[in-house]
């Protein structure tokens, strides 16, 4: 079965073979997650740890040239994910001559979205309900999401939500999280 010619398959099975792990050892945290690719998709797997960060994630590598979805109005990801409320995070580029590329961390578009306990997930992140955020604190400035310029795709288990507030989602402890596919949608 092929997908409809409008809808459009971004990542899927080896195609994630240059996506890593983030974690939050980068601030000081204790988190450990590693992300691989298996014959189902992206595979994270670890220990993750609330104090000093509580953050693991895969994530794209920097796209260049930035991928072009303006012909489309949202992503889909396939994911398997333990019931946990994950955050999807885009980077695109910022309409503001590229000055929050040097913001420590960078500008990234949020949302969060919850998952079954059990099997598949199918989520979809509308771009119209993107927050912008820095390091989870939500951004006050009046930018826009530009989804001609995506220039990072990155999957997230957070103790922070968009909101910046606590993630009620949110489990410390063993993480498996699988990303089977992520495609655009008009």
């Amino acid at each position: 079965m092929h997908p409809p010619a409008s809808e459009q398959v971004l990542v899927q099975g080896g195609g994630f073979a240059e996506w890593a792990s983030l974690n939050d050892t980068i601030m000081g945290g204790r988190s450990r997650a590693g992300c691989r690719v298996t014959p189902e998709g992206l595979l994270l797997e670890g220990e993750l740890v609330e104090a000093g960060g509580g953050f693991v994630s895969c994530r794209s590598p920097r796209l260049q040239p930035p991928l072009d979805l303006s012909a489309f109005s949202a992503l889909q990801l396939d994911v398997e994910a333990e019931g946990r409320t994950l955050k999807i995070a885009l980077g695109c580029r910022d309409g503001a001559l590229g000055l929050t590329e040097l913001i420590p961390g960078g500008l990234r578009w949020v949302i969060d979205v919850p998952t079954q306990t059990d099997g598949i997930t199918r989520l979809t992140v509308p771009f119209r309900d993107l927050h912008p955020t820095v390091r989870a604190k939500p951004v006050g400035l009046p930018l826009r999401f530009d989804a001609s310029g995506v220039t990072r795709i990155q999957v997230l288990h957070s103790k922070f939500g968009e909101s910046g507030e606590l993630n009620p989602g949110f489990r410390s402890g063993p993480i498996r999280l699988l990303i089977r596919s992520i495609r655009a949608l008009p």
